[in-house]
């Protein structure tokens, strides 16, 4: 029997007046790649309906190869209309939303606990990791402390010149939190894994968190 998957997506378009949404690279590279090693993906994002992309992941268009991902953002279902119980594994998706409607969100680290609690698998790839902002594990401590988790850095965040319009730094408040944070090049493909928690820093790393993810899961 196929493992279950749910594939998270932001449903926030803005961030301090500056537009933003999904990354697409980093939910169809996923997808494709969890469809692949024939796992059953179900596709939902924070408020559910059509999700908002980062027109900078599509300067050209939406690419042929994500055009049938493309098509299945147009209508997801919400995070409250499944039970994460019910799933194998979560991944979230980057991109600046996320940093929105991730962090510090009870239904996101409901979710995460539910997951960890069967010993499934947790991913998240950039700013996809803000989802384990502010969750704290069953013992009440931060689920992350002292735990090699990645994302999407400083450095990078200063180098996309949205250090000021970024609620927070993630790597600062990751690293705030207790996780022990590591880091690759910037924007090179760099994905950790500790236990079952799969992180990747940059768009470039989505493919390869995923791999590590299908990897865990399996």
């Amino acid at each position: 029997m196929s493992k279950k998957v749910l594939l998270v997506s932001t449903s926030s378009s803005e961030m301090n007046g500056h537009p933003t949404g999904l990354w697409l690279e980093e939910l169809a590279e996923p997808f494709h790649i969890f469809k692949e090693n024939e796992l059953d993906v179900q596709i939902v994002s924070i408020r559910g309906g059509t999700v908002p992309i980062d027109k900078n992941s599509i300067p050209d268009g939406v690419p042929a190869q994500y055009q049938d991902v493309y098509e299945l953002l147009q209508d997801t279902k919400a995070l409250t209309d499944v039970n994460p119980a019910d799933y194998d594994g979560i991944f979230f998706a980057g991109g600046h939303g996320p940093m929105i409607d991730f962090a510090s969100n009870q239904l996101v680290a409901d979710a995460i606990l539910a997951i960890l609690d069967k010993n499934g698998a947790v991913g998240a790839v950039c700013h996809g990791v803000s989802a384990f902002v502010d969750v704290k594990g069953r013992d009440g401590k931060s689920f992350i402390e002292g735990k090699k988790i990645t994302g999407f850095t400083n450095e990078e965040e200063d180098a996309v010149q949205l250090t000021s319009k970024v609620p927070f730094l993630l790597e600062t408040k990751l690293r705030e939190q207790g996780a022990a944070f590591e880091k690759g090049e910037a924007f090179e493909p760099f994905a950790v894994v500790d236990g079952q928690i799969i992180t990747g820093q940059n768009p470039g790393s989505s493919a390869e968190t995923a791999r590590l993810f299908v990897k865990t899961i399996s």
